[in-house]
């Protein structure tokens, strides 16, 4: 695997239903390496640290052939790398191969699989459409929570390399699908 695009956000107030919303997920593709560290990457807002950030959700990667299928939904949008709030763009993350606790090299850093990621409302103000968050929950494009065992540098281009797999523990999308039904969604 590859990585495709680093993205970063800022701070962003927005109003939505007349409520005005702070947010983090507008993040666009950077030129330079940016440095993951213990919570967070450099530089990048994250404005609910309930729901983001932090030891087990310090980065957050999405799939690049995932947007194959949600381009095709939302054709007017101005798609850009970066859409689903994702740190790290991903030629191929498939969320039905990776365990967590499974330990990814990339750039100077090493990553392990915790968490998927589970939609909320800020998704659907992205994408201007709240109709997302339901769709998003009907397939098992979620993502990937990464938390950060080795702090550095990454940078567009580089390799997404797996060093440990943890097949005995469930899959990110096993997760997914769990999270689903307890919320009955």
């Amino acid at each position: 695997m590859k990585i495709v695009a680093t993205n970063i956000g800022e701070r962003k107030e927005v109003t939505w239903e007349n409520i005005k919303v702070v947010t983090g997920i507008f993040k666009f593709p950077v030129n330079a390496p940016f440095f993951l560290d213990v919570e967070e990457v450099k530089g990048d807002s994250i404005c609910d640290r309930e729901n983001h950030g932090g030891i087990d959700q310090a980065i957050y990667g999405y799939s690049l052939s995932h947007y194959e299928y949600w381009k095709p939904l939302y054709p007017d949008l101005d798609w850009s790398l970066g859409m689903f709030g994702e740190n790290l763009t991903i030629d191929d993350l498939d969320e039905r191969k990776i365990h967590i606790g499974d330990t990814f090299k990339v750039g100077e850093a090493i990553l392990e699989a915790t968490l998927q990621r589970n939609p909320c409302y800020k998704l659907g103000i992205r994408f201007n459409d709240m109709k997302i968050v339901k769709q998003f929950w009907k397939t098992t494009f979620c993502g990937v929570y990464f938390k950060v065992l080795q702090r550095g540098f990454v940078k567009t281009g580089d390799d997404f390399v797996c060093i440990k797999t943890c097949f005995e523990n469930p899959t990110i999308a096993d997760l997914f699908k769990k999270n689903k039904k307890e919320n009955d969604l």
